[in-house]
């Protein structure tokens, strides 16, 4: 497992250069279109795009490559940034009844089982819940989350997510 230093896609640098790095897949459609194909991180790694994405963040230190490639895989399913906070969108109710989360608090609940040492669950199921968020979502929030996801993030997630979720999801 490589090294991985503190990367905060939430720091206004790292932020501009992962943004600069997915607004350029709307250049590149066919970029685009190869990462939304791959089923796991290590298919998104074999990928010009991702390697873009790497060279742009070496800059900042060491990077762990199997996260960084979940992040990329994921956000080439982001159609549209909306900033906020991940898990306060995935709590957001939905405008068919206003009355229930975008993401029950079961799938919320399966969501926060996948453990760090999973990456190709979590793949999946990140794209699946970006698709039930109709595709818009906090970028930076999103990557950060992905990026470390452990224990820590589960954690404020979870804190985050109940705090705003109807209270039929609780």
């Amino acid at each position: 497992m490589e090294q991985k230093m503190y990367l905060s896609f939430t720091n206004p640098e790292t932020k501009d250069e992962l943004l600069r790095w997915w607004k350029s897949l709307d250049i590149s459609r066919g970029d685009r279109a190869e990462l939304r194909r791959c089923h796991s991180p290590l298919n998104v790694a074999f990928t010009p795009a991702y390697h873009r994405l790497r060279g742009a963040l070496a800059k900042f230190g060491p990077l762990n490559a199997e996260d960084l490639a979940v992040v990329a895989g994921v956000l080439s399913h982001v159609k549209t940034y909306n900033p906020g906070s991940f898990p306060v969108q995935m709590a957001t109710p939905g405008s068919v009844d206003g009355k229930k989360a975008k993401v029950s608090g079961l799938r919320f609940r399966r969501l926060l089982k996948i453990d760090s040492d999973d990456p190709d669950r979590l793949y999946g199921s990140m794209i699946r819940i970006v698709h039930l968020l109709g595709d818009d979502v906090d970028i930076p929030s999103l990557a950060n989350s992905i990026y470390w996801w452990n224990e820590r993030t589960k954690n404020d997630w979870a804190f985050a997510y109940y705090e705003h979720a109807p209270k039929d999801e609780q």
